[in-house]
């Protein structure tokens, strides 16, 4: 089984938080935007390019936050994510500058992005969920773990 790395991307701002709104049979759900590294490339390298294709933004890439895993077998899609196994590395990061450049090539499920109060993260359906409850901790500059495991 190949193990995966992916960058992920931690945009704040106003007490929100910028994620993906993708959709699925089961209704919408939303994700931070990033996505898989690729040979050659670093995580901050990675993280850069996701967001360009995702959100269609430019980041200044900061520090590395939280490492969380996701092995597939052990969450409520095992039937279909048996086999899957991948780490992620969430970043904090900021919009160099916004504008309206279109996302260049967003996942096939996603339809668009969306700004999402911290406070609301909980009546949303975001993956990993668990992740949600560190955010408030980031607004306030209070002391998350980095390492979270195998969450979903």
């Amino acid at each position: 089984m190949h193990i995966r790395n992916s960058a992920k991307a931690i945009i704040m701002s106003d007490n929100k938080v910028l994620l993906t709104k993708n959709v699925d049979d089961d209704g919408y759900f939303y994700l931070f935007p990033g996505g898989g590294q690729e040979h050659g490339e670093t995580l901050h390298e990675t993280v850069t390019r996701e967001c360009m294709e995702e959100i269609g933004e430019q980041v200044d890439v900061g520090n590395l936050v939280h490492i969380r895993e996701y092995i597939g077998k052990n969450h409520e899609y095992s039937s279909v994510d048996s086999d899957f196994h991948q780490v992620e590395f969430y970043f904090v990061c900021t919009i160099k500058q916004e504008g309206c450049t279109l996302p260049s090539n967003p996942d096939s499920h996603q339809v668009g992005i969306e700004w999402v109060a911290v406070n609301d993260l909980q009546n949303y359906r975001i993956y990993p969920k668990e992740l949600t409850r560190y955010m408030l901790n980031l607004l306030i500059n209070e002391k998350s773990p980095i390492y979270l495991g195998d969450i979903n």
